[in-house]
């Protein structure tokens, strides 16, 4: 049975507040025991909802309970904290802890505390299992899941009635679905965000409702596998040619951009995460959520794994830093600062504790439904330490697979190819 392997960046995606932003409480360099220095990606989308304030908020009550202690808070851009933290690294002066969208490259290089090192037994214990797997290189966990979501089909309800259209459940009910979508003229029957922002989310949901994925059964990567290529064959010929998948050719369609098109009304179906739930909810739109229609031929009843993403904490050795570094992430994994981090960006926490303690389940059943799924997720491979040049090879080219004039197994055998050189670096 393949491992459930967890992946990279849950966020909402950061559109680049000014930089980096700073929360600091003096300047001081990290090293003497006193200080710590936290990198962290921007979460929020406008100043009025930065991670500056939760930041700000979470460090003044730490440093009141740890007198002596500094905490400096530096935000980025999604779109650059790997590459800010990797240059760090590189230049010999990395952060006392950072979160990120990957950690084993780290890890494997043995610049990383362990969990051990720095958590309790019972928090170490707390992180919902499928995420501590995700994060565990061998049987050791390095990468803290801090929030997470998983992925489910979202269903415009108003399109749907005008249709006379079904939820699906399997391949074919969604190709039928979407035909009665279009002769209703919907301009996204299915949006497929192929894209290079998260073209490999798309494609591993995809995959995994045919009982493929990313991870072979007997380690490493299986791009090119028969149920991955019998995927996008599907795919090519039942939703692309026939025109069900809208104007934008899917390898030229990124995520935002399906997303926006929802929130418009103009997409009748297509893979979301919570705070996407949130945002049309909040447009008074009318939406359906279910777990992603399975292909035809996985008729054996077996439940086929979702499809989930989370962030992760790091804690990097330095001098002297061991014991502030755990003592701050104790802290940070307090059931009341996660949830209140979680829901601030409508993400779901990454330990058992706060998941039960969420008041988003209890008040709205579709929580629950994100976080069952998160439970029996299936994510990217992180804990590769090849899996960032990884992903950016697929996120470039699996969207060719499905292309008018493409060979759906030539295209995943070229990734494969290409997946195969990076690993035998």
């Amino acid at each position: 049975m393949r491992a459930r392997l967890f992946g990279a960046t849950a966020s909402v995606a950061a559109l680049g507040l000014l930089g980096s932003l700073v929360s600091a409480c003096g300047s001081s360099a990290s090293g003497d025991g006193t200080t710590l220095r936290l990198v962290a990606p921007e979460y929020g989308n406008s100043p009025a909802t930065s991670s500056q304030a939760y930041w700000d908020k979470l460090t003044t009550a730490f440093t009141t309970a740890h007198p002596g202690t500094k905490i400096e808070v530096t935000l980025y851009p999604w779109a650059d904290i790997d590459r800010e933290v990797t240059r760090m690294v590189e230049e010999g002066d990395a952060p006392d802890v950072a979160l990120m969208g990957a950690y084993s490259d780290f890890a494997a290089e043995g610049r990383l505390y362990a969990a051990s090192d720095l958590l309790s037994i019972k928090a170490e214990a707390n992180f919902l299992p499928p995420l501590a797997e995700a994060g565990s290189v061998g049987n050791t966990l390095y990468g803290l899941p801090f929030v997470a979501s998983s992925r489910l089909l979202f269903y415009n309800k108003t399109l749907f009635d005008e249709a006379g259209a079904t939820p699906p459940k399997t391949w074919s009910d969604l190709e039928g679905a979407a035909k009665e979508l279009k002769k209703e003229g919907v301009l996204y029957p299915y949006a497929l965000p192929l894209g290079p922002e998260e073209a490999h989310a798309e494609a591993l949901i995809w995959e995994l409702s045919n009982g493929g994925g990313y991870a072979s059964n007997t380690g490493g990567y299986s791009i090119a596998s028969d149920q991955n290529t019998q995927t996008f064959r599907w795919i090519k010929d039942h939703l692309v040619a026939p025109g069900l998948t809208g104007p934008v050719p899917p390898a030229q369609l990124n995520r935002q951009d399906a997303f926006d098109a929802f929130l418009r009304g103009e997409v009748g179906m297509l893979n979301g995460y919570p705070s996407l739930l949130h945002e049309a909810r909040a447009k008074g739109m009318q939406v359906g959520t279910l777990s992603m229609p399975v292909s035809d031929t996985m008729k054996d009843g077996r439940t086929l794994p979702s499809a989930g993403v989370a962030d992760w904490m790091m804690a990097f050795k330095r001098d002297d830093n061991r014991e502030l570094a755990g003592s701050f992430l104790e802290f940070v994994y307090e059931d009341k600062n996660l949830t209140e981090f979680a829901g601030r960006y409508h993400l779901l926490p990454s330990t058992v504790s706060a998941s039960l303690a969420s008041g988003d389940a209890a008040a709205d059943p579709s929580s629950e439904q994100f976080l069952a799924a998160l439970r029996g997720a299936e994510l990217y491979p992180v804990n590769e330490p090849s899996w960032l040049q990884v992903s950016d090879t697929i996120k470039r080219n699996i969207g060719k697979a499905v292309a008018p004039s493409a060979d759906p197994k030539a295209v995943l055998e070229s990734i494969d190819h290409q997946v195969q050189e990076i690993t035998e670096q």
